[in-house]
Parts: C-alpha cells; structure tokens; sequence
C-alpha cells in the first residue's frame, strides 16, 4: 500500500502503557506513518499527554498521525488494534514467568475494558510473560482466536538471525532461521530447516552445530544481558510491534512467529506461544504446521509443560 493510499484509509491504533515499550512504539509509529489515528492510554493521564505532546511537537517532521492521550480506555474506540504493553516489566535478576501474578491481576482489569471499548479491534500483546498473558486475554476480553495475538517470539527470530549474520557475513534478513515455543527459557531454535535461499546453515563455512549452539545462547540471554546493562528493552520490540501493525494495516499475509493458541498442534491445545503464523487484515489468517524434527518436538513439549503451569 502506497503513502497516498495509506492517507486515504484510516487505521486507528490504541497503545495501553505508556512506558518505555509503548513509548518508544508511539515514536515508531510517528516516525513511519504506520497508522493514521493513536491514542496513548495510561493510568497516569499525566504520562499519556506527556508523550502525546511530545511526539506532536514533531508533526512538522514526520508523516500526519492524528494523536490523543487519556487515562480512560473509552479512547480505545474505532481502533483496529490495540497494542498491550501494561504491566509490571521485567526486572534484573527476574525472569519473565516471575511476572505472572502482577501482571494477571493488571490484565484482569484492563482487557474487559478494552473489549468493550474495541469490540472488533486485534488485540496485540507485548507484556511479559507474552505467552500466559495472550491466553488470558483471549479468555478475558472473548475475542476469537485470530485476533489476540501475542509478539511472542519475533524478536528472539530477529537476534537470532542477528548473532547467525555475524559468523556467516550475510545479511539477517536473508537467513531463515527462527525460535519457537515460549518467548522465554524454554525457547528453543528451529534448526532442522535453518537455510540460507535453500542452503543449510551448516553448509556455510565456519558455521556448524557448536556455532548454532552458541548463536542461540547468545539470543536467550539477549534480553538479560539488555536489561542489565540498559535497565529495559525497547527498541527492537518496537520495531517489531511496528512491523506487525504494517502486516495488518496492508494486509501483507506475512509470516511471523507469533504467540496464539495451540489447536492440537502436535497434539498440543489450550496454551499459547510461538510458532509460525500468517498475519493480515484479520489477524492470524493460518497457523502454518512446519516439519519438526525429534528434538525439537521434545523442546514444544517442555515449552507446553512450562506454560500451563502458569495458566
């Protein structure tokens, strides 16, 4: 979709938590003209209209977004996606399931709202621990399951492919190599087809299991490592929650490896986490079944086993 068709198709888009993610996604959107219409929703009201004006103040730069601030979740109405980035954030030391109770109680109050302000809206969750809360917004807010979607496992995709460019000198973009499964410690890397254009990793000079085993090493602890030395991560996700809301609002029918509830993949149901979707106009349009090998399989179960122990 071309900028002038862009200008003449409203896509509202509604950011709950006005943090550093939801900040710096309110930034991202600005920046590239990704959605037509934001409102900026935090409880502290004084926060939105602080981000609001401050991101006005740019208007002058960047692509026309109409864009307003409030404390009430009636301003959610007319969106076509709601991005959730409310909630306690993930401190140093803690991992994302030590979130669990803060942010389930924070979810039970705001996700009924949101439904009823934006009733046919697409959910987009970004709160920790994506995984049990995308499940607990499904069941609160009653949507149908293609339209709560958790970012799940994009980003740890994406630093992946990061720490894999720097030891093949290609291009992220070029390696298809993903992570499935929690957005968490029980991820785990889909290696079994990992390819460059149809290549083998392992076919490319100096790259080899002992490689690929320290390249996910290096992208499960990315976040740990971001939050120690940074204090948060925000950012990439940003850019991720950017690329997902141009997927819907053009409805490019790309993949992505996104948080969604399980119906008997592998025999696995009623839990959600990452594995690879199509997304477009109407949020999840397939859940594509890819071939996994025996241990990877193994590492589903796990990821499964982790995460309903927190549902």
């Amino acid at each position: 979709m071309s900028k002038t068709q862009k200008s003449h198709c409203k896509f509202k888009a509604s950011i709950v938590g006005c943090g550093s993610v939801g900040s710096t996604t309110a930034y991202a959107y600005l920046l590239s003209g990704s959605v037509t219409n934001m409102a900026l929703i935090d409880v502290n009201k004084a926060k939105a209209e602080g981000l609001m004006l401050d991101l006005a103040h740019a208007t002058s730069f960047t692509p026309h977004t109409e864009i307003e601030a409030s404390d009430d979740f009636k301003a959610c109405r007319g969106s076509n996606i709601v991005v959730i980035t409310a909630g306690a954030r993930q401190e140093e030391g803690e991992t994302r399931l030590d979130l669990v109770a803060k942010n389930k109680k924070i979810f039970a109050s705001i996700i009924p709202k949101i439904a009823k302000a934006a009733p046919n809206a697409i959910l987009i969750v970004v709160s920790n621990p994506v995984d049990v809360l995308t499940y607990e917004a499904l069941k609160l807010s009653g949507f149908p399951e293609n339209r709560v979607i958790g970012s799940g496992t994009v980003l740890d995709s994406l630093r992946l492919q990061f720490h894999i460019s720097e030891k093949i000198k290609i291009h992220p973009s070029s390696i298809d190599s993903y992570v499935l499964g929690e957005h968490g410690d029980t991820s785990f890397p889909y290696f079994s087809y990992a390819n460059v254009l149809g290549k083998p990793l392992n076919d490319f000079e100096g790259f080899d299991d002992k490689v690929a085993a320290e390249c996910y090493q290096d992208t499960r602890d990315a976040a740990y490592r971001i939050i120690h030395d940074q204090g948060y991560t925000c950012y990439s996700i940003a850019t991720v929650i950017r690329e997902l809301t141009e997927a819907i609002f053009e409805d490019q029918h790309k993949v992505f490896t996104l948080s969604v509830k399980l119906n008997d993949y592998y025999g696995h149901s009623e839990v959600c986490l990452s594995v690879p979707c199509v997304l477009g106009r109407n949020g999840i349009e397939k859940v594509i079944h890819v071939p996994l090998d025996e241990k990877e399989q193994k590492s589903l179960r796990k990821s499964v086993k982790v995460l309903k122990g927190f549902l």
